[in-house]
């Protein structure tokens, strides 16, 4: 299981994860950024590398 997280006081919720994320682990809910089926994530690390804020990591 991939252990994700997400750093709030980084994140602005931007989306852009979402859009590049190919399992959709990572959605916006309700405006806010959450990690959706974390047993999915691929690790492909796209997430991490597309972030702007850095506020995402994958372990």
């Amino acid at each position: 299981m991939a252990d994700i997280k997400i750093d709030t006081n980084k994140c602005d919720n931007c989306g852009d994860c979402t859009d590049v994320c190919p399992m959709e682990v990572l959605i916006l809910k309700e405006g806010e950024l959450t990690i959706n089926e974390p047993d999915e994530c691929s690790y492909c690390e796209t997430c991490v590398d597309l972030c702007p804020n850095e506020c995402i990591t994958i372990d």
